[in-house]
C-alpha cells in the first residue's frame, strides 16, 4: 500500500494529543533523545498531522502471535506526535515512560497509556 493511500485514511480527526505542526527543529530535538530513532516513514506521517486519533479501520496492528490484548493484533487508537504540548503523551516521553512502566529497552512508544 502506498503512503498516499494510508495517509488519506489514517487520522480520525480526534485532536486529543495532537502536537503543533512538525518542524525540522522538532525532529532534531527528537534525535537528541537517547534511544529515540524514528524512521522517515513515521516522520512523513507526522508531518501530515503530528499525532492524534487513528481511524477505526487503521487502529490495530496485526501480529502473528497472541498478545495480552488480542489473539492477532495490538491496538493503535492514537499515534503519539513529537512535542511538549500540555495534554497527551508525546514520543519525547518515551525514556521517562519506559522507566516508569518498567518496559524493556530499547523501545519507542507509539501509543498507549500504561495499561497496554
Amino acid at each position: 500500500m502506498k503512503f498516499d493511500e494510508i495517509n488519506a485514511s489514517f487520522w480520525s480527526g480526534d485532536t486529543y494529543g495532537v502536537q503543533p505542526a512538525l518542524t525540522q527543529a522538532t525532529v532534531t530535538d527528537a534525535d537528541q533523545v537517547p534511544g529515540l530513532r524514528l524512521p522517515e516513514s513515521l516522520l512523513d506521517l507526522l508531518r501530515v498531522q503530528n499525532g492524534g486519533g487513528v481511524k477505526a479501520d487503521r487502529d490495530a496492528f496485526p501480529t502473528s502471535q497472541p498478545t495480552s490484548w488480542s489473539e492477532d493484533h495490538i491496538p493503535l487508537p492514537e499515534l503519539m506526535g513529537i512535542g511538549t504540548r500540555g495534554h497527551g503523551l508525546s514520543l519525547l516521553d518515551t525514556p521517562y515512560l519506559v522507566e516508569e512502566w518498567g518496559l524493556p529497552s530499547p523501545v519507542v512508544l507509539l501509543s498507549g497509556d500504561g495499561h497496554y
